[in-house]
């Protein structure tokens, strides 16, 4: 219903624009006016818009509390009587009902009679809500362009008033920016220290073990919690590390191509092509890791395995063996696949911001189009490539759907491409689904490995503007 209301609110706006246009232009014939006619029509649409988006926005979110109240205090004995869980449930029923479907319980006798009835009492406030809050908004878009069109006149100076409101919009946003990240901020740090009171910081920066698990029995590892994170820090810089194996090569030439060898007409096909990958949502990447290149992976070590078993190599071959479909590899692989577009295009729009001038005079003293390339436009671009790539470093630092379809959630010390590893990021999610307790260490470790991560993340992100602004200042 609310939906409604808002569509007939745009065209309420759109009315004040042109009324308000239309006024203006009648009224500055015989006089100068200050401002433009449109800067007018914007300002009658600020002020019929602005009120009644703010009522329509109000009455959506009051509208749950006060239908819930009218409901409660309307019910009927039996269904007073219940627990507040119990009674909770009755009510999303009975707005189930209200709107035509099935109910998710069934209720005893006293209650299924009363049921129906509840359903249409619900329907019926929910329905006046929904009118009530619609005619609000509908009446203050009225109210506020009766109020504009009065005001209205060439002296008015409608394009500051403008240009006002669209300052605070901008300035609005950018609180909600800063208060975002510093609420963030705050949030990690705050349930860190929390952490840190219980877990020392040494051990969960230089700790090899990693189980924060509550234990079974008394002997166990986890008995106590075990917050040695130097495993997810070996396994996140694994993954990273192969990843950018696969995309650091292969996008860096991608985009030395599309830049410096291909034609117009090939450009304007492969570079849109090869930036779909950028649009691919990553649950995909990990179906794929999951699905094709794991089982590919395995079988190819299986089959190499199967050549050295019974001869000199037979350990190596027993133990390709046994490899399986989740890995380092795996996982590296896919990420880096998926990081190609990230580093084709940084790279391609800094080759493409080197002078001319540069290419021109490398030419002019007898170099080929590759020499240029590699003792020209390579060094004079190094410093935003490696920015590109430690942008990506860091994007490949906070991935975790790739890693926990293809990688497994194993928290193993090793460089071992083919065992199976977890991340950071990964651990992240295992500690924080479900219904946790959030004044025990394990649920607790997930900020101290968010904070740990944030700052890393913060501090590659620093360096890589660091080194593209030293570029950019440089032929800028």
């Amino acid at each position: 219903m609310l939906w409604i209301f808002l569509l007939l609110l745009i065209g309420f706006c759109g009315l004040a624009y042109t009324a308000g246009r239309s006024l203006a232009v009648r009224r500055s014939r015989d006089q100068r006016a200050h401002s433009r006619p449109r800067q007018h029509g914007f300002y009658a649409l600020i002020w019929v818009g602005v009120p009644s988006l703010v009522v329509l926005i109000g009455a959506s979110i009051l509208s749950g509390p006060i239908e819930h109240q009218m409901l409660a205090a309307g019910a009927p004995e039996a269904v007073s009587q219940l627990e507040p869980f119990r009674r909770e449930a009755f009510f999303s029923d009975a707005r189930r009902i209200g709107a035509g479907l099935e109910a998710q319980q069934i209720w005893p006798a006293p209650l299924a009679e009363e049921l129906p009835a509840e359903g249409r009492r619900a329907r019926q406030i929910s329905s006046t809500l929904d009118w009530g809050g619609g005619i609000a908004a509908i009446l203050a878009a009225i109210l506020g362009g009766v109020l504009v069109l009065t005001r209205i006149r060439p002296d008015l100076r409608a394009r500051n008033k403008v240009e006002g409101w669209i300052s605070f919009v901008l300035f609005a946003c950018s609180v909600v920016a800063v208060l975002t990240t510093l609420g963030i901020i705050l949030s990690l740090v705050w349930d860190s220290l929390r952490f840190f009171s219980t877990v020392p910081v040494t051990e969960f920066l230089f700790g090899t073990k990693w189980s924060p698990q509550m234990a079974i029995r008394a002997d166990q590892v986890g008995s106590s919690g075990a917050f040695g994170a130097v495993p997810l820090f070996a396994g996140t810089f694994l993954i990273m590390a192969i990843a950018m194996t696969v995309a650091g090569p292969i996008g860096l030439f991608s985009a030395i191509y599309l830049s410096e060898y291909s034609g117009r007409k090939t450009r304007a096909i492969v570079k849109p092509l090869l930036e779909v990958l950028a649009g691919v949502p990553t649950v995909v990447y990990g179906f794929f890791a999951a699905l094709t290149v794991g089982p590919a992976f395995r079988v190819f070590f299986n089959t190499i395995g199967s050549w050295f078993v019974g001869g000199p190599l037979d350990g190596l071959g027993q133990y390709l063996m046994l490899v399986q479909n989740q890995m380092a590899l795996v996982a590296g692989a896919v990420m880096g696949i998926m990081l190609i577009p990230f580093v084709s295009s940084l790279s391609d729009d800094i080759l493409n911001a080197v002078p001319q001038s540069l290419r021109d005079g490398s030419y002019a003293m007898g170099a080929t189009k590759s020499e240029t390339v590699r003792k020209v436009l390579l060094p004079a671009a190094l410093p935003g490539i490696a920015g590109a790539f430690l942008l990506a470093v860091s994007r490949a630092i906070g991935e975790t759907m790739i890693v926990t379809m293809a990688a497994g959630l194993a928290a193993r010390l090793t460089l071992n491409p083919l065992e199976t590893v977890t991340t950071v990021t990964v651990q992240i999610v295992t500690l924080l689904t479900g219904d946790q307790e959030f004044n025990s260490p394990k649920t607790l470790a997930a900020f101290g490995l968010g904070l740990t991560l944030f700052v890393v993340t913060l501090l590659l992100n620093i360096v890589a503007m660091r080194i593209v602004q030293a570029y950019r200042e440089q032929y800028d």
